[in-house]
């Protein structure tokens, strides 16, 4: 069957904002896990940093788990900041932006 989860240890208690590191200028991203059900990704975006306008084949749930960022849905904006959650739906077109730097937990189901 495989690692299900990966690039986490596992049966140790951890803080999930420590498991991604900010870098200037850029989106970090560490995948989790990733199959034709489920992707499970961790991001931290930098101040003024963005993952552009566009769509996804599943459910998309970002849970903001440090600082403050912005997502726009189908042309509407949210601002989210700790412990803070919002669904972009499938095929609706959304964007990322890191209003302040900012980490989140993205859950997509396929």
């Amino acid at each position: 069957m495989g690692t299900k989860i990966k690039n986490i240890e596992k049966a140790e208690v951890f803080n999930m904002q420590d498991e991604v590191q900010y870098q200037d200028g850029q989106v970090v991203s560490k995948t989790l896990s990733q199959n034709q059900a489920v992707s499970l990704t961790l991001f931290a975006f930098e101040k003024g940093e963005e993952i552009s306008t566009h769509k996804s084949g599943g459910d998309a749930m970002a849970t903001v788990l440090e600082g403050t960022g912005k997502f726009t849905i189908d042309g509407k904006e949210y601002i989210l900041n700790d412990g803070e959650s919002i669904v972009m739906p499938a095929e609706i077109p959304h964007a990322v932006y890191g209003q302040e730097r900012f980490k989140m937990l993205l859950t997509v189901i396929f």
